[in-house]
């Protein structure tokens, strides 16, 4: 049986945990707002740019572009997938999730799957698990930039462009509120193209290029794979901070029903030890 002087300085332990565990709840929600404010503020942008490629995409022709052309008309190669992790822990089942989500998808693939990772978390996996990594990029959360998705989307697209992947998917938490975030699995390369029945009315319209539609196409998919590339890193921070924020409170909660039941059992025994003491003290003077 532990003596009083354990459980007190357990309680002390414990007690020391949950101020951790508050501190770090309270920085999840003040970094989760600006995130939720980037995430918000990128997602039209990011969506509607998505759209209006995909009705382009589905009416000219695929030889215009090399990020165009279906993945049949290609050489056989690996599929690239991008998967965002975070770079820390703490955030309850947010990067195991991610992963076993990832392993379904490479066991589910018909071909060779090569990664491209962003999150510490996620490298470390894969590399120790002797998976193919192509790319990695890490320590890109503390300050998440527009740079880091272009490095991430130059890579994607000169693997694509050159051959060595067929296509390229991204794999990541969207993030849905604080409570709930979902892992998405998306083709980014090629550009899909929308079956005719799928099709926006107001994007069917002609469109007139000026310039060329090959010259604007050199520009504006590679800015697409960037700007899908940014937002999925943005959605991926939210979520992250949102999972930290309510693992932290989970966590702050449980250390808080610890103290009051270590509290109670070392009141117990200080109640038994004061017993046994005048117990001991009675029978002493009945004795004399």
């Amino acid at each position: 049986m532990p003596s009083l002087i354990d459980m007190r300085r357990r309680i002390r332990a414990v007690t020391s945990t949950q101020q951790i565990t508050k501190a770090m709840k309270t920085v999840a929600a003040s970094k989760l707002r600006r995130a939720q404010d980037r995430i918000i503020g990128a997602r039209p942008f990011a969506r509607l740019m998505l759209s209006t490629l995909n009705s382009l995409a589905t009416r000219v022709d695929p030889e215009l572009h090399p990020l165009l052309a279906p993945p049949e008309s290609r050489p056989d190669g690996p599929t690239l997938l991008f998967v965002v992790t975070a770079d820390k822990g703490l955030c309850g089942s947010f990067n195991s999730t991610l992963l076993r989500r990832a392993g379904t998808f490479i066991g589910d693939a018909d071909n060779a799957v090569a990664l491209g990772v962003v999150g510490r978390k996620g490298r470390d996996f894969f590399s120790h698990h002797g998976f193919d990594v192509r790319y990695e990029d890490v320590n890109v959360f503390n300050a998440l930039k527009y740079s880091h998705a272009q490095s991430a989307a130059r890579a994607a697209i000169e693997a694509y462009t050159s051959g060595e992947a067929r296509d390229v998917y991204l794999l990541y938490n969207e993030f849905k509120s604080v409570l709930q975030q979902r892992v998405v699995v998306e083709r980014l390369l090629p550009i899909p193209r929308l079956d005719p029945d799928e099709q926006d009315a107001a994007l069917l319209a002609d469109h007139l290029f000026e310039p060329t539609p090959k010259e604007i196409f050199e520009q504006l998919l590679p800015r697409h794979v960037e700007t899908q590339m940014f937002r999925a890193m943005l959605e991926s921070a939210a979520a992250e901070h949102a999972a930290r924020m309510t693992a932290m409170d989970a966590a702050t909660r449980n250390a808080g029903e610890m103290i009051d039941q270590l509290t109670l059992y070392m009141n117990k025994m200080r109640q038994a030890t004061i017993t046994r003491e005048l117990i001991e003290v009675v029978s002493g003077a009945e004795a004399l």
